[in-house]
């Protein structure tokens, strides 16, 4: 377990944000994270606490006046491969996308859709992350989680988690109560790709590779192919993939928007409710390239804001809340943050 004070958090956030936490605890084992708590409760500490993955969903607002706790786990085991699928339980700790490419080399299927996101697997688990038609929770079976408060180790069933579009358990009423530690997955041993989002199909043909001899590694690679044409690398522009969530509505208010804007891009959810994306109605009120001082919406993406740098948590928020506001004013819909607020 290693403890720094006055820690910088640049490094741990995608965006950028140069703040500071007044410490940070980065522990190697289950072990090290309870020793810290019960510490933490005999010293009767009551500062705040914050578990962060690769801070790839996160735009903090101001320097954390508490304790960052961040896994340094690094462990992927398989604890049943039997039939027709293999199960694995993967450390918090370890990066998203490594887990993936893992997987696709070990011929367990199911994950190719989620390529390049970034973060770590403990985040992905608490966010529900998703893309190109696959979410996180297609393939979680459970989480193992530590209670912050007790040290207590608790196990969580898929159905605990209560994973919905973006969300879970651990966004609302156990938000920072848990510090995810291990995610069990179930793989596939047989490939059943899935092409019916996100122009997949129209790349696989620009690149001459017909579906019935599609292989895991080649979709992987056109989803990672898609997903920087569109999205900007951290490591050259602060960012944290989009910023909002795409809002469902009901199928009556998206049909009184398709009577003006007929080519509006949506998904029907089910018979009731419609999903349109967020990037595009952000695009339609003239936000796409635009800046406000040192924030910006990226110019491939509208769905994207980008720290143009040297921006503050503060400035970021900014834009988002003149974005909110000019969605709200022009389509009657209020778009929400998919990042995690801190401050």
């Amino acid at each position: 377990m290693t403890i720094q004070n006055n820690c910088s958090l640049l490094g741990h956030n995608t965006f950028g944000i140069d703040c500071h936490a007044n410490r940070m605890v980065e522990y190697q084992t289950v072990e090290e994270l309870q020793t810290f708590i019960h510490q933490r409760n005999a010293e009767g500490d009551t500062t705040p606490l914050l578990h962060i993955g690769g801070g790839s969903n996160l735009l903090f607002l101001q320097d954390f006046a508490g304790t960052v706790l961040h896994s340094r786990m690094q462990e992927i085991f398989v604890t049943s491969n039997e039939g027709d699928y293999v199960y694995v339980r993967v450390t918090a700790g370890i990066q998203w996308d490594a887990w993936v490419q893992y997987a696709v080399d070990s011929n367990w299927f199911g994950l190719e859709n989620l390529s390049l996101i970034p973060g770590e697997v403990g985040a992905a688990a608490v966010q529900n992350i998703g893309a190109y038609g696959s979410e996180a929770k297609d393939f979680i079976i459970f989480v193992d989680a530590v209670d912050l408060q007790t040290g207590e180790i608790r196990h969580f069933t898929a159905d605990e988690c209560r994973y919905g579009y973006r969300d879970s358990i651990f966004k609302h009423e156990l938000r920072g109560r848990y510090a995810v530690t291990h995610v069990h997955f179930r793989l596939s041993h047989a490939f059943r790709p899935l092409l019916e989002y996100g122009g997949i199909r129209r790349a696989l043909k620009e690149r001459g590779i017909e579906e019935i001899n599609l292989t895991s590694r080649q979709l992987r690679q056109v989803i990672i192919d898609i997903r920087r044409s569109k999205l900007p690398d951290p490591a050259t522009i602060g960012n944290a993939g989009s910023f909002f969530t795409n809002p469902i509505v009901p199928r009556s208010q998206y049909l009184d928007i398709a009577a003006t804007y007929s080519d509006v891009p949506h998904y029907d959810v089910d018979a009731d409710h419609v999903k349109i994306p967020a990037g595009w109605m952000i695009e339609q009120c003239g936000w796409k390239g635009r800046h406000l001082g040192r924030a910006g919406v990226y110019d491939k993406q509208a769905l994207v804001i980008v720290n143009l740098g040297g921006a503050t948590g503060q400035e970021i928020f900014a834009l988002c809340q003149r974005i909110q506001a000019d969605v709200n004013e022009k389509f009657g819909i209020k778009i929400q943050p998919e990042v995690n607020l801190i401050g």
